[in-house]
């Protein structure tokens, strides 16, 4: 559970949670059911680790967002996370991606246009890194269930 959660709040490292809870799993049962289930799982979270880089970066590039407003949208919340946490992590990420697109485009529509494609390329991230740790979760629960 604690990994299902940590995708949503960015203070722990979600999936990889779930796999190591699999692991420990895994290991104790010393079955080959549990190393099945062990490697789908990992097979799982580690395509979704790739996915989640790739299809939102292209979708981001592809609607126009510059990278270095992506870069400073990224430090921004960093900075953010820490000087208000959790919260500060998506205002930052907001802010800095707007600033950028602002300065670069000198349009305010199209730096808002931008902000958004950036926006909605973060939130495809996180849904496809959900959708990972949630095909091993499920496929833990079925090991589970047919494991003797």
């Amino acid at each position: 559970m604690l990994g299902l959660v940590g995708i949503l709040v960015p203070a722990v490292p979600g999936a990889w949670v779930v796999v190591a809870a699999i692991l420990v799993w895994a290991s104790e049962e010393t079955t080959a059911v549990a190393w099945t289930v062990f490697g789908v799982a990992a097979g799982a979270v580690a395509l979704s680790q790739v996915l989640k880089y790739t299809v939102p970066s292209g979708r981001m590039v592809g609607a126009g967002v510059h990278r270095s407003s992506i870069i400073v949208g990224s430090v921004l919340g960093m900075l953010g996370f820490f000087v208000v946490p959790v919260i500060g992590l998506i205002l930052g990420f907001v802010v800095g991606v707007y600033a950028a697109e602002r300065r670069r485009l000198k349009d305010r529509r199209a730096a808002s246009l931008s902000t958004r494609s950036a926006v909605r390329a973060v939130g495809l991230s996180i849904l496809i890194e959900l959708c990972g740790a949630l095909i091993a979760a499920s496929t833990w629960v079925l090991g589970v269930l047919f494991t003797p």
